[in-house]
């Protein structure tokens, strides 16, 4: 029986970091956080692209784009959806959940989830760098480990 792990060494790996405008204040921390992760890793900065779309519902598009061109190892969704007074944070937060595994699924390509999904400004914080956290670096870590254990498994 073989154990395979994956190494956290972004050296000669492409990644896209697709962001959200919308929420941008948390946003822009977690992308901040997601590239010095990968930086911290061995990803050269000059390999991870940054995309900016209006809002999570756009991501998953955004990241079947990326994911098509053949261009990156892996795509490191990131966004903040807050909860408010109607249905639409459920619909938003399912779909654009549902939308990023179709497009890892459909394409082969590494894809995580790094939209936050909080009832306050308060605890969006504190995933973006805070008390608990970056939670757009520990997407970015995933998607790093994700591509190598899958590289290791397939290259024995």
């Amino acid at each position: 029986m073989t154990t395979f792990h994956g190494q956290m060494n972004g050296a000669g790996l492409r990644f896209a970091l697709v962001c959200s405008r919308f929420n941008d204040l948390i946003v822009g921390r977690l992308e901040v956080g997601a590239r010095d992760a990968l930086i911290r890793h061995g990803a050269s900065a000059d390999a991870i692209d940054t995309v900016w779309v209006p809002g999570a519902w756009e991501i998953p598009m955004a990241a079947q784009a990326l994911a098509a061109s053949g261009r990156y190892d892996a795509i490191v969704a990131l966004g903040a959806v807050m909860r408010g007074a109607t249905y639409h944070f459920e619909v938003i937060a399912n779909q654009s959940a549902a939308g990023l595994i179709r497009v890892a699924h459909d394409t082969g390509v590494v894809v995580t989830n790094g939209i936050i999904t909080v009832d306050t400004m308060d605890q969006a914080l504190e995933r973006a760098g805070s008390k608990a956290g970056n939670k757009g670096a520990d997407a970015a870590l995933a998607a790093l480990e994700t591509v190598n254990v899958i590289r290791a498994a397939i290259v024995v």
